[in-house]
């Protein structure tokens, strides 16, 4: 699948199933994943070329966990569309109710959260939406959120790696300073000083470490 889609993008056409003639294409490419590419370019899961061909303009959306002031516009945006979808009136959440929402952490990203206006328009009696009308789990969330046990996650990946494996330190440093840099650079706005400080690294180690990581896309 991969060789037919670069084929597709490096020469602009294809060949029907059992066809002779190539179809030129004239389109312009969107494409979106959850999967960390640049890693699975170094494992050898996906192809170099094609990811380049991809990479052009690339948008890195943090996950809705990581910016939780999105939440409430989200909510009212989507318990609003969710009331036009069903034929109602749109209904509103409580202040506890949104703190409670805000406070979680969303694992399943913008389709939960979509996925939950509409239960609610359904399910939630009355005009307002109540923190007692939340799902259980959403109920426990406290005003701020719990902790990511990320050492736990770590030695799980660790005990899953194949003996033929890589060196461990030599495919997770680099991962592990990537994403640290990404959200370090997402939390100062882009400011690298202010980066760096957020680190604990000069100025200079943070210049060294973008380029070596791949992440060195210009900027102040």
């Amino acid at each position: 699948m991969q060789t037919r889609l670069l084929r597709v993008l490096a020469e602009g056409e294809f060949y029907r199933v059992g066809g002779q003639a190539p179809v030129r294409v004239d389109v312009r490419v969107i494409a979106a994943t959850h999967q960390d590419l640049d890693a699975r370019v170094r494992n050898g899961q996906f192809r170099e070329d094609l990811f380049h061909r991809l990479n052009v303009i690339r948008i890195e959306l943090p996950p809705l966990r990581a910016r939780r002031e999105d939440v409430p516009d989200l909510l009212g945006h989507y318990l609003r569309g969710a009331a036009q979808e069903l034929g109602v009136d749109p209904k509103v959440l409580t202040a506890e109710a949104t703190e409670r929402l805000v406070a979680w952490n969303w694992p399943g990203n913008v389709r939960e959260l979509v996925n939950l206006c509409r239960r609610l328009t359904v399910l939630a009696p009355g005009t307002e939406i109540h923190a007692a009308d939340l799902p259980a789990e959403v109920r426990g969330a406290s005003g701020v959120a719990a902790p990511i046990d990320w050492a736990a996650g770590l030695v799980q990946w660790a005990e899953l790696r194949p003996a033929d494996a890589r060196p461990w330190l030599d495919e997770a440093l680099p991962e592990f300073e990537r994403a640290l840099l990404r959200v370090a650079l997402q939390k100062s706005r882009g400011h690298r000083q202010e980066a760096a400080r957020l680190l604990g690294w000069g100025r200079n180690t943070l210049t060294r470490k973008l380029r070596e990581l791949g992440l060195d896309e210009g900027g102040g």
